[in-house]
């Protein structure tokens, strides 16, 4: 099915909405329709694959910018194939070059950003350079020949901005030579990312103020934490309350019964959620948690959302048993109920048993090994020691084990308030990988980080954009309640908190036969249309300095 009007796209978006709306506002909306709205828009898609469009080059960067530090000891002469893509469609001599940052992924995953979104917008108003950058250590941008701990040396922050303003000085856009010098020292440079991506830009123009003309930092977590326990706070606040109730009330049992360090009774626990082969606790208390946190992605598209943490909720907080084969558990629910310090009424048994449902349908069902270590345990340390190229996985713990922290607990949370999270999942359990692929015992080295300016970074030409909702907030120089201060947004240094949102919304975008009234939703709507004319102020100030200065704007 092929869908090319606006009506058609605009009925769709509003039936996903709708479906959405509801389930905002704490009531159970139909999984079928929100999971239906998605498949037929996803069905809709426009047939132009972006890496079609855009062929990628690689970029010769230095391995090691700085020979003084002995972190990077043994030094390196070397340098490596820097990938990124670029489009100069709506260039005109004297605009800009905007750089999107792709952070902690495979940076071909950000290309649609080129042909729609608000680097595609930035590019069309401002006549500039789209580009798609790839971080060292992630997609196919490899320093060194292996991952192990030693060759990882080289993966740190402060590397990879010396490898975007390297990028900006040095580049040479292959076709487009005849538009003369397009680096640094001639063409304003316009940096764009969302969350890690989106501290990388805010870094990047407090170190490389002379490179970067501006950047735009969307969920930016500028404050590098070693125990993230409030990372789960904005969930709290924000998703169905029902939700929330019954998650923490159904942890808190599992909790209770952990605690008591009763072998049988945990095992029975264990049994009655189809994992009483796990052996370690936390990894099954583990389990338990994975649901809540689909929380992060939430988009208001729904070609890009995942609907699943709403699908969980509806479960969980539903009284009425929604899986009949649980039933034959109703005696097992209840005792448990009763082990764990509660009341076991009838629907508290019935949500335990929709708990029960749902983690076997979408975990269990998964593993197909009786050794359900295997499928959920996290103390494999035959996995953790293979480190080649295509053991990918090991970029961002590295970088958070040795810098950036971000471990989400649910020990940290003060004791006056259940977690949404396990209490079992402490900073030994979430740092075992720390441990076993990197042999780093010691606590990450934020200051290496926080360095940089933490919550109260800010310096003119700097934009913080967030998300109320987002479960980053916390990390951001939005947090306010966590050290963070409230400012006040002007064109130079604008603060904006987008109302509603989630995680860097302001980044992705629509095809213009795909907008509606509706869609962008108009928090987000406005929030892109203020960074447009924000940016386009910027560069009147880039072309005023060009005409006192001289030497740029031919």
């Amino acid at each position: 099915m092929k869908l090319n009007n606006v009506a058609t796209y605009a009925a769709l978006y509003c039936s996903w909405a709708d479906a959405l709306s509801t389930s905002l506002n704490g009531q159970r909306s139909s999984i079928a329709q929100v999971a239906g709205a998605v498949q037929d828009f996803r069905i809709a898609k426009r047939d132009t694959d972006p890496s079609l469009l855009y062929p990628a080059y690689n970029f010769t960067t230095p391995i090691d910018h700085f020979h003084n530090e002995t972190m990077y000891e043994p030094h390196t002469n070397g340098s490596y194939h820097m990938r990124y893509w670029f489009d100069a469609t709506y260039y005109k001599p004297g605009g800009p070059v905007i750089v999107l940052q792709a952070g902690e992924t495979d940076a071909s995953t950000r290309l649609s950003f080129l042909q729609k979104g608000l680097l595609h917008q930035l590019a069309v108003a401002t006549n500039g350079i789209g580009v798609v950058m790839e971080h060292r250590y992630y997609g196919t941008s490899f320093p060194t020949p292996d991952l192990s701990t030693e060759n990882l040396r080289f993966l740190t922050t402060q590397q990879a901005l010396a490898d975007a303003a390297y990028f900006a000085q040095n580049i040479q856009f292959p076709g487009l030579e005849s538009m003369g010098d397009l680096t640094s020292a001639t063409t304003a440079y316009i940096g764009y990312g969302g969350s890690y991506a989106g501290a990388f830009n805010a870094f990047l123009r407090v170190q490389y103020p002379d490179v970067y003309w501006g950047t735009i930092s969307s969920s930016g977590v500028t404050e590098a934490i070693y125990d993230y326990w409030a990372y789960y706070e904005p969930t709290a606040t924000y998703a169905p309350q029902d939700c929330v109730k019954a998650q923490r009330t159904l942890i808190n049992i599992a909790d209770n019964i952990i605690f008591k360090n009763d072998s049988d009774l945990t095992n029975t626990l264990q049994t009655a959620f189809g994992m009483p082969n796990i052996t370690h606790v936390t990894d099954f208390a583990n389990q338990l948690s994975q649901g809540i946190g689909g929380w992060q992605s939430l988009n208001w598209d729904p070609a890009i959302s995942s609907p699943e943490v709403y699908q969980y909720c509806s479960n969980i907080s539903d009284t009425d048993v929604l899986y009949p084969d649980t039933e034959d558990l109703s005696s097992t629910a209840f005792y448990l109920i009763e082990q764990g310090g509660y009341n076991a009424s009838a629907e508290l048994v019935n949500q335990m048993l929709n708990f029960i449902g749902f983690v076997n349908l979408t975990q269990v069902s998964s593993c197909n090994d009786p050794n359900q270590d295997s499928c959920f345990g996290n103390y494999n340390v035959t996995y953790y020691e293979q480190d080649t190229l295509d053991d990918n996985w090991r970029s961002w713990p590295y970088q958070y084990c040795t810098q950036w922290g971000f471990l989400q607990t649910g020990s940290g949370v003060p004791q006056n308030q259940l977690p949404l999270i396990s209490r079992t999942l402490d900073l030994p359990y979430e740092s075992l990988i720390c441990k076993y692929a990197f042999n780093i015992t010691a606590p990450p080295d934020t200051e290496a980080v926080n360095k940089y300016g933490g919550y109260n970074i800010s310096y003119p030409r700097l934009a913080i954009i967030d998300g109320e909702w987002d479960p980053w907030r916390p990390a951001t120089p939005h947090a306010f309640g966590y050290g963070a201060r409230d400012r006040v947004s002007t064109a130079s240094e604008p603060f904006i908190l987008i109302a509603d949102a989630v995680h860097h919304w302001d980044e992705n975008g629509l095809f213009l036969n795909q907008t509606t009234p509706d869609f962008p939703p108009q928090p987000v709507a406005d929030t892109q249309k203020s960074e447009l004319q924000f940016v386009q102020e910027w560069m009147e100030e880039w072309r005023l300095k060009c005409l006192i200065q001289g030497g740029c704007c031919s």
